[in-house]
C-alpha cells in the first residue's frame, strides 16, 4: 500500500497571477526566480482548465478534465510546478465548480445535453428548469426576434449555425424545414433580450454566456473534480481558492465533500462577509480570501468624521440628481428592487414556480389557494430585505427572515388576507411545513437567487449609485459607515487569529474596483474634506458639459485616486460606471447620447485642464498619501491571516475596475521604490520568522500613550515583531505632530527592518520610531522572546 502524500504546508504569503494567453504558464515559470526572491511561500494562479479560446480570465471553463492548452497545457503546468519547487514555491489554483461556460461548440457536455436533451448522461450536470418553456433550453442568442434573424440560421449536415454560434441538431430532424426544425429541437435560440424574464437555467449571476453546474450530484462532483483532485495527489498543486460558492445549491456539503477529496488541503472561499457576519465555523476551509481584510485595513486609514462632512458635501452636490436622497441602505434597497425586476427577472420566476408547485403539493391547506403573483411578490419582498448574501442552515433563515422583516414585507399587499402569502413562503423557508424535496429546493434556489441579489444589487449597482467616498465602494466594504476605529481593527485580529489564523487576506484583487493605492489615496480626502469641496467647486463652476452631479463627483474623485494616466483608462472606468449605475444608460438599454457626454466630460475636465487644479491637490497631500499606501502594505503583510499579493502591487500599483486591473504587469517592476522595499522587507520576516506569524502565533494590540495617540496603530505578533503604522496622518500634521506621543514597546531590543539602524525598546517616543518613514517593523533582536 502506498502511504498517504504528507500534506504541503500552509502558505505564508501568496502571490496570485493573471493566467491568459498572452501570459501562459511559461511566463509565470520565467517569474518564479524573481517571485521566489520576494519572499512568498505559493504562486496563486488564476483557473487553470481548458476555457473559452481566448479568455482573458478563464472562469468560462469548457472542460474539467483538461488543462488549458492556449497556457500551455497539462505539460506546462507540470513545468511550471516544478519550475516552483526548484525555488522552494509551491501552487494554489483558482477552482470555479459554480458554472461552465455556455459555448456548446467548445463545451463538450453542454453540447450533449442539446442534441439528447434531459436523456443524456451529461443533463444532471447542468441546472435546468426542463418543465419551462415548454421543455426546450433557451438559448438567448438572437441579435433580433427570430422573424428578423432567420435567415441568417442555417443547417450545415447535423449542425445548426448562428454566425459563430454552433448547435447539434436532434436526430433524425436534420431534413425538416427550418421553422419546424427549430421547434423539434431540445433547444430554442431566441433574442438575447428574452433573458431577462424567460430563461430556465441557472446562471451565474446574470450572466446568460455562464450556465450554473450542480455540483451537488456526487456523479456530477466526481467527473468535474477529478482532474484538479489528481493535480493535488501528486503534488502539481497543494491548494485551492473556491470562486463563489455562494451560488452553490448547498455550500456547506460541497466544502465537505471537497475536503474529504483533497486530504484537507489548504482551501479558501471567495465569500463576502457583510458587516458583523461571521464564516460558518462548520465550514472545513482555512477561511475566505480576505475581502474581510480589505475593509478593515481600509477603514482604519478612513476618517469617520471627515467621511461624513465628505457625505453632506455630497449630498448637496450631487443628491438631487442621484438616487434620490444619498442614503446607504435605501440606495441598497432600491437597487435590490431594481434588479429583481429586471436583470434576475427570470430566476425570481423561476423561484415563483418552485414555490407554487410546493405549495399546490402541499397537503397542508396553509399552503394552498396561493396565487402565483402574491407568492412571486412576498419572495422579492424577503429577498430584498437580506442584509447578507445569503442564509446556509436554518437558525440563519430564522436570524435574518424575522417577524419584523415578514411585517414589512407584509405591507406590499394592499389587501391583508393576500399578505399570507409572505408567512406561507417565511414558513417553508424556515422548515415549519417539514422537510421533502419540494421545501428543500425551495430552500436552496432561494438561497442562491439571494446571493447574486446582493452580488447584483450591492457590488454592480448601488456601489456606482452612492458614491461620496469612492474608496468605501469596494467588494466587502460598506460604504454606509466606511470608518473603523483601531479598537474594531485589533478585535477583528483577534478574532481572526483565535479562528481563522490560515484565512487570506487581500487589499487588492482581479475584483477590486480600485487598486488599493487609489483607494488609499482616496482615504486622504476624508481628513480634509473642506479642502476637497474647494477644489471640486473650482474646477465645476460653469457647469458646462457636465452629464450629471453624481457622475461628476465619482470622475473627480477617480482620477484623484488615479493620478495622471491616458485618458482611455479614467473614460472605461467612468462608462462602466455609468452602466453599472443604471440611472441613465445601462449594459442592455444604452443610450449613447448621454455616455457620448460622459466621454466629452471626461476628456474635457478630470483629464483635461480643469484636472490639472485636481491633480495639484494630489500632489499637496502626497506625503498623506505616502503614509496611507505604506501603511496598508504593512498591514496587510503582517496581520494574521495568510497575505495574498496581487500581480504588480508588491510595488506602486494604480488600477480602477476590470479590465483595467487585469492588463498585463512587468514582473519584476521596473521601479517598485519604496512600497517595494516595504514588501520585500515584510515578507522576508514572515519567512524567517514563519512562528510569529502562523496559526500558533498570537496577536498583541499595543496602545500607545500622549496626545496623537489615536494617530499610531500598532500590534506586536508572538513577541517578535512590531507593526506600527501612522493612521490619518494629515490630521496629525494639522494638530502639530506627535509631539510626546510614546509606543511602550513589549520586554527587548527592537530594531526597524525597513530602516536597520537605531534600536528602541521600553516607552519610545513615536517622533523616533517614525523618523524616516511613517510606518516602522520592528524584530526583536535579543533573543527569541515570550511566544
Amino acid at each position: 500500500m502506498t502511504p498517504a502524500r504528507p500534506l504541503p504546508p500552509v502558505p505564508t504569503a501568496t502571490y496570485r497571477l493573471q493566467l491568459q494567453p498572452a501570459f501562459p504558464f511559461a511566463a509565470a515559470a520565467a517569474a518564479v526566480p524573481y517571485l521566489a526572491s520576494l519572499g512568498v511561500s505559493h504562486l496563486h494562479l488564476s483557473p487553470v482548465l481548458e476555457a473559452v479560446p481566448g479568455s482573458e480570465h478563464g472562469y468560462d471553463v469548457v472542460d474539467h478534465g483538461r488543462v488549458r492548452e492556449e497556457l500551455g497545457g497539462e505539460e506546462g503546468l507540470r513545468a511550471l510546478s516544478r519550475t516552483a519547487r526548484e525555488h522552494g514555491l509551491g501552487l494554489v489554483a483558482d477552482l470555479v465548480p459554480n458554472h461552465m461556460a455556455m459555448a456548446p461548440r467548445h463545451n463538450r457536455a453542454l453540447w450533449e445535453v442539446l442534441r439528447e436533451g434531459p436523456r443524456s448522461p451529461y443533463a444532471r450536470w447542468f441546472d435546468i428548469d426542463w418543465e419551462a418553456q415548454g421543455g426546450q433550453l433557451l438559448l438567448p442568442v438572437l441579435g433580433g426576434p427570430l422573424g428578423t434573424q432567420i435567415e441568417q440560421l442555417e443547417v450545415d449536415g447535423e449542425v445548426l449555425r448562428y454566425y459563430d454560434h454552433a448547435f447539434p441538431l436532434r436526430e433524425g430532424t436534420e431534413g425538416l424545414p427550418l421553422p419546424r426544425l427549430l421547434d423539434a429541437q431540445w433547444y430554442r435560440p431566441v433574442w438575447w433580450r428574452l433573458a431577462r424574464t424567460e430563461l430556465n437555467y441557472r446562471r451565474f449571476f446574470s450572466i446568460s454566456e455562464l450556465i450554473g453546474v450542480r455540483v451537488e450530484d456526487p456523479e456530477v462532483f466526481e467527473a468535474t473534480h477529478a482532474k484538479t483532485l489528481a493535480l493535488l495527489r501528486e503534488g502539481v498543486l497543494d491548494g485551492l481558492r473556491i470562486d463563489h460558492p455562494d451560488g452553490l445549491a448547498d455550500p456547506a456539503g460541497y466544502l465537505r465533500t471537497l475536503h474529504d477529496a483533497t486530504g484537507g488541503r489548504w482551501t479558501v472561499v471567495e465569500k463576502i462577509l457583510a458587516d458583523g457576519e461571521r464564516l460558518p465555523a462548520a465550514w472545513p476551509v482555512a477561511g475566505t480570501t480576505g475581502y474581510d481584510a480589505l475593509r478593515h485595513v481600509d477603514g482604519v486609514f478612513t476618517d469617520r468624521s471627515g467621511a461624513g462632512e465628505l457625505l453632506g458635501d455630497y449630498r448637496r452636490f450631487a443628491a438631487p440628481q442621484t438616487d434620490r436622497g444619498g442614503e446607504w441602505a435605501a440606495t441598497v434597497r432600491r437597487a435590490a428592487y431594481k434588479v429583481l425586476g429586471h436583470e434576475l427577472a427570470a430566476e425570481l420566476e423561476r423561484l415563483t414556480r418552485t414555490a407554487s408547485r410546493v405549495c399546490a403539493d402541499s397537503p397542508d391547506p396553509a399552503l394552498r389557494d396561493r396565487a402565483p403573483w402574491a407568492l412571486r411578490t412576498a419572495l422579492r419582498e424577503l429577498l430584498v430585505r437580506l442584509e447578507v448574501y445569503r442564509p446556509y442552515s436554518a437558525a440563519d433563515t430564522a436570524a435574518l427572515l424575522t417577524e419584523e422583516v415578514a411585517a414589512e414585507a407584509r405591507l406590499a399587499f394592499l389587501v391583508p388576507e393576500e399578505s399570507g402569502a409572505v408567512d406561507a413562503v417565511r414558513d417553508l423557508l424556515l422548515g415549519r411545513h417539514g422537510e421533502g424535496p419540494g421545501p428543500a429546493e425551495l430552500r436552496a434556489r432561494f438561497a442562491q437567487t439571494a446571493s447574486a441579489l446582493r452580488a447584483k444589487a450591492v457590488e454592480d449597482t448601488a456601489y456606482y449609485r452612492y458614491v461620496p467616498l469612492l474608496s468605501a465602494a469596494e467588494v466587502g466594504g460598506n460604504p454606509g459607515a466606511p470608518g473603523v476605529t483601531p479598537e474594531e481593527f485589533h478585535a477583528y485580529c483577534v478574532r481572526v487569529q483565535r479562528d481563522w489564523p490560515a484565512t487570506g487576506t487581500v487589499v487588492t484583487t482581479h475584483d477590486a474596483k480600485r487598486s488599493a493605492d487609489v483607494r488609499a489615496a482616496l482615504a486622504v480626502l476624508t481628513e480634509c474634506p473642506r479642502r476637497w469641496a474647494d477644489v471640486l467647486a473650482e474646477v465645476t463652476r460653469s457647469g458646462e458639459g457636465v452629464p450629471d452631479a453624481q457622475l461628476a463627483w465619482a470622475a473627480w474623485q477617480t482620477v484623484f485616486g488615479l493620478g495622471p494616466a491616458a485618458p482611455e483608462r479614467v473614460r472605461e472606468a467612468l462608462l462602466k460606471h455609468v452602466r453599472e449605475a443604471g440611472l441613465y444608460t445601462s449594459w442592455t438599454e444604452r443610450e449613447p447620447p448621454y455616455e457620448s457626454a460622459v466621454a466629452a466630460f471626461v476628456d474635457a475636465g478630470p483629464c483635461g485642464a480643469p484636472g490639472q487644479r485636481v491633480t495639484a491637490l494630489r500632489r499637496a497631500l502626497e506625503p498623506y498619501i505616502r503614509a496611507n499606501v505604506l501603511g496598508t502594505a504593512l498591514l496587510h503583510l503582517t496581520m494574521p491571516g495568510v497575505p495574498d499579493l496581487y500581480q504588480g502591487t508588491e510595488g506602486e500599483y494604480r488600477a480602477l475596475v476590470d479590465p483595467d486591473n487585469r492588463r498585463a504587469v512587468p514582473l519584476p517592476p521596473p521601479d517598485p521604490g519604496e512600497k517595494g522595499a516595504l514588501t520585500r522587507a515584510a515578507l522576508g520576516l514572515r519567512a524567517r520568522r514563519p512562528e510569529a506569524f502562523g496559526d500558533t502565533a498570537t496577536y498583541a494590540p499595543l496602545s500607545a500613550e500622549g496626545p496623537a495617540a489615536n494617530h499610531c496603530l500598532a500590534f506586536a505578533r508572538s513577541g517578535r515583531t512590531v507593526t506600527a503604522v501612522t493612521r490619518l496622518s494629515l490630521r496629525l500634521a494639522e494638530s502639530g505632530g506627535w509631539a510626546d506621543t510614546r509606543l511602550p514597546l513589549p520586554p527587548g531590543r527592537w530594531t526597524d527592518v525597513l530602516h536597520p539602524g537605531p534600536e528602541f525598546s521600553g516607552p519610545t517616543r513615536a517622533a523616533d520610531l517614525f523618523e524616516r518613514s511613517p510606518v516602522a517593523l520592528l524584530e526583536r533582536v535579543d533573543g527569541d522572546g515570550p511566544r
